[in-house]
């Protein structure tokens, strides 16, 4: 007998501890790492990071009202309260590239090592949450390795090595880091509405002499993007690599999340099949483009007010967006994109022109085959 499976087994996101990629400063003062993370941050400024520390005040008090005070340039100063712990941390910090963590207060699921003579028994006290060392800072370019370093990492005179003051060496390393975990992508092409107004499954238009979901498929495919067909239950199409809506009657929004909920580490290139004028061009800009510190990448006609959700790369740090604008009743993947921070790339208003009545269609088609 198999054994019962109480919850739905979802894929879950490639999260480190407290974060989806985190590093914890270990062996020396507070105030070092705090330096330190100010200086790399700085040359990182391209990248979204965040810093995770404890108060070193022992006279806080619980307060009965949290306050958020916001600054019309966009600062802002939080007074609240929450619990530690790895699931909260995970949606605070969800938007960020990477968090870096003092380790003299929280364990991270990689470690940068501080070897400060000074602070030899914080480092022994800790020993045992140094499993996954990145690489080490020395203080003192000829200070020695800790014995007890040495018996319990037998090989750590063999892992990189940099000084406090080789911060353009350590930033450059971080972000080496950062980009290792970026992620890949995927095309999503979207053949699941009901073609309403066209009359008939818009998907099966042939503008190049075969259906245009191939067309679309093909497209994305010839740019080394494994492509997925996004379709509804009842849609009963032959093809291997699809996905079908678990977000039952919400549209493309509901396709877009449910890509996400079939693989939540994968940045999705969603294309709908009725863009006949997408061509190679803008998908290789889009590409080109993509800024995966942003929340998506995404395309706007020039003479456009707003950008199109169904031409644009979706970063895994939007699956929370969504989820949370779908909490508060909403279902519009613009509306996502206009209230976010994202990467707009511009193109001519021609080439993203969709086809919605058999009217456009006759006149796209006698366009693209003229």
């Amino acid at each position: 007998m198999s054994k019962h499976q109480k919850h739905a087994k979802l894929k879950l996101r490639d999260n480190d501890y407290f974060a989806f990629n985190e590093v914890s400063f270990v062996g020396t003062k507070c105030d070092i790492i705090s330096n330190l993370v100010n200086q790399v941050s700085e040359k990182l400024a391209g990248c979204k990071l965040a810093y995770f520390d404890a108060s070193h005040n022992d006279n806080i008090e619980s307060k009965s009202i949290e306050t958020y005070t916001f600054h019309h340039k966009g600062s802002l100063q939080v007074g609240a309260f929450f619990e530690v712990n790895k699931f909260n941390q995970r949606i605070q910090f969800s938007q960020y590239d990477f968090v870096f963590i003092n380790g003299n207060h929280y364990q991270g699921a990689k470690q940068i090592l501080i070897i400060d003579e000074e602070k030899e028994a914080s480092v022994l006290k800790r020993l045992s949450q140094l499993n996954n060392i990145q690489f080490i800072i020395k203080l003192n370019k000829d200070a020695k390795y800790f014995e007890f370093l040495e018996k319990e990492y037998p090989k750590i005179s063999n892992v990189l090595c940099y000084h406090i003051d080789e911060v353009d060496e350590i930033s450059k390393h971080i972000e080496n880091l950062i980009k290792e975990k970026i992620a890949p992508i995927k095309g999503l092409v979207l053949a699941g509405g009901k073609s309403t107004r066209m009359g008939t499954d818009k998907g099966t238009l042939k503008f190049y002499g075969k259906n245009q979901r191939d067309v679309t498929i093909d497209l994305l495919e010839k740019n080394h993007l494994k492509t997925y067909l996004s379709v509804r239950e009842e849609q009963e199409i032959g093809i291997e690599h699809k996905i079908t809506d678990k977000f039952i009657g919400l549209g493309p929004f509901g396709a877009i999340c449910s890509a996400f909920q079939e693989n939540p580490n994968i940045a999705w290139f969603v294309l709908a099949t009725d863009l006949p004028f997408v061509n190679d061009e803008v998908v290789q800009l889009l590409l080109k483009n993509r800024n995966p510190s942003k929340v998506a990448t995404t395309i706007k006609g020039k003479g456009k007010e707003f950008p199109e959700p169904l031409i644009t790369i979706w970063e895994p740090k939007s699956y929370p967006i969504l989820l949370n604008y779908l909490a508060q009743g909403y279902s519009c993947p613009r509306k996502v994109l206009i209230n976010s921070d994202i990467e707009i790339i511009e193109v001519d208003d021609n080439l993203i022109r969709n086809i919605n009545t058999p009217e456009e269609f006759k006149a796209a088609h006698k366009e693209i085959n003229e």
